[in-house]
Parts: structure tokens; C-alpha cells; sequence
């Protein structure tokens, strides 16, 4: 009996030491995104967001795992704060836990610092007549003759749109929505498309769309002017990670690797053509007298 009660206590020990050993799954770095997105995000896995998100998960010694989602109406909804379980009460495993690229001052998830900034710019395809602009001014200037071939593309809401307006241009414009329906082309390929086929002439966009367009046409194509911000008319913004309400501890974890990875995260987007300006901090408000 003694030698079994050894034996027994033997294999108790040998299978409580296997358990304390054995191979802990490995933490995903899991991200929530676009598959159609350029230059941002793509199921190929070809945007400056997941060349980033590559960049922070070698950093952590973690594979990416995607939660693939049309960003629109509904995209955090459906994706950051979306458990994998939906039936499940209570349930504290999620779809993706990183949304790479959010305004600095979104509250519709918890901001990382913010690690870069870009601006509106008018992109102006090079042969069209329209060479001799070289500022946002310029274009307000012209003879009411040339004006009236802009073709410039115009979107449902944005600065662009609220500039145009502001300068009497509306009439000019070509109507887009910031938000396509379409699955097989987001608005910078729409873009492209339309710049090819001679529809359209010059937009005011965002930058990182701007990066895109310049990388598909042809080289030296277009002129990129930065937009002076103006009163109520701001054009620089900046953007950073977000992860749910509350992720302290993750937010925490990513402005680490932000700081850290600051110079190579630059070099990333600047390789898409995207122009950045300086990143510039609100300033705290003063305490009352």
C-alpha cells in the first residue's frame, strides 16, 4: 500500500510540474481593420497601418491576427468592441483589441498619443492647364473662365468642402461621397480612377489619400499644396491608435512602442508619399485664479 500511495503522489507531482511547464499560448497582437483601404490598410497586408502593426508586434513577440471590417458607420461597433462571443454575458474576449489609425481626440475609443500628423492638401494633376498654380489662393484668383474648368472633386462634408464654399467654388465641383458603398474601390481608388479618365482635375483631400494618388499615377504627376488652416476652417489633424474605453494598460503599452519607434514609424509613412507636419500637443488649461 505505502509503495502505490508513493507511486500515486510520483505521478501527481509529474503532472502538476508538466502543467506549470507547458507552453503558454502565445499573446496575439490583434488588430482591427480595413481589408479594402489603401493606403491604410489591405487584406495584402500592403498599408502603412500594417506595416506598422507589423513593426509593433515584432517589437512585442507576437503574431498579427486581423479582424477584417469595411471602415464605416459602425466599424468599432463591430470590431473593437465586439465580443467573440455575442451571446456570452459579460464577456471579456473580443474581436481585435487595436484600431490602428483614430483622430487623437476621438472619444469613440481610448487615444494613444498621437504619432503623426498630416494636412488637407489641393492636388492638382500636372497638363491640364493648371501648372501655374502654385497656391490655394491662386486657384481663388483665377479669371471666372478658367474657373469654370476646375473639375474639381468635391466631397459631402469635409474642410475641403466648407473652403470651397467659403471662396464661391461650389459650382465647380464634382460631387463624392466620403464613404463609399462600393466593395471593390474605397475613395482613393475612386480617385485615381477618375483622375485617369481626365473626370476630374484637382481635389483638396486628406493627406495620406493624397500620398496614394500620387504613388499611382505617373511620375512628377501632380502639384501637392499643403491648405493653410484658416478661422473655423482647420486642415491639419492629428491621428492615433485607439483601443477600448478603459484598456489602460494596453493604451499604455502602444504609446511605449510609439515613443520607442517614433523615427521608423515616420520613415514608414513618408515611404507612402504622405505629408506630415509637425506634431502639435493642445496646450493644458490653465488652473482659474
Amino acid at each position: 500500500m505505502r509503495a502505490k500511495s508513493t507511486l500515486h503522489r510520483l505521478l501527481i507531482s509529474a503532472v502538476l510540474a508538466g502543467a506549470a511547464t507547458a507552453p503558454q499560448a502565445k499573446e496575439k497582437f490583434k488588430i482591427c481593420a480595413d481589408p479594402l483601404n489603401p493606403p491604410y490598410s489591405t487584406q495584402k497586408q500592403d498599408g502603412f497601418e500594417n506595416k506598422i502593426a507589423e513593426l509593433f508586434a515584432k517589437k512585442l513577440g507576437q503574431d498579427i491576427e486581423y479582424t477584417w471590417f469595411p471602415q464605416r458607420i459602425g466599424f468599432i461597433r463591430n470590431t473593437l468592441n465586439a465580443p467573440v462571443d455575442e451571446k456570452a454575458v459579460d464577456s471579456q474576449e473580443f474581436k481585435c483589441d487595436v484600431v490602428m489609425n483614430i483622430p487623437a481626440d476621438s472619444d469613440m475609443a481610448l487615444a494613444t498619443e498621437p504619432y503623426y500628423q498630416s494636412t488637407y492638401v489641393l492636388l492638382i494633376a500636372k497638363g491640364r492647364g493648371f501648372d501655374d498654380v502654385k497656391s490655394a489662393q491662386q486657384l481663388v484668383d483665377l479669371p471666372v473662365e478658367r474657373q469654370d474648368t476646375l473639375k474639381i472633386a468635391m466631397f459631402d462634408r469635409g474642410p475641403g468642402t466648407a473652403w470651397m464654399q467659403k471662396f464661391g467654388l461650389l459650382d465647380m465641383g464634382i460631387p463624392y461621397q466620403s464613404m463609399s458603398g462600393d466593395e471593390d474601390n474605397n475613395v482613393a481608388m475612386q480617385l485615381d480612377q477618375d483622375f485617369k479618365a481626365k473626370k476630374i482635375n484637382m481635389v483638396i483631400v486628406w493627406g495620406p489619400i493624397a500620398g496614394y494618388l500620387v504613388s499611382q499615377g505617373p511620375k512628377n504627376g501632380y502639384t501637392m499644396i499643403p491648405m493653410p488652416s484658416t478661422p473655423g476652417i482647420p486642415f491639419e489633424f492629428a491621428m492615433a491608435m485607439g483601443v477600448r474605453n478603459g484598456d489602460k494598460a494596453r493604451q499604455q503599452t502602444l504609446n511605449k512602442l510609439i515613443a520607442e519607434n517614433k523615427d521608423q514609424i515616420r520613415r514608414i509613412i513618408e515611404s507612402y508619399h504622405i505629408p506630415l507636419t509637425e506634431i502639435k500637443k493642445p496646450a493644458k488649461p490653465k488652473d482659474d485664479d
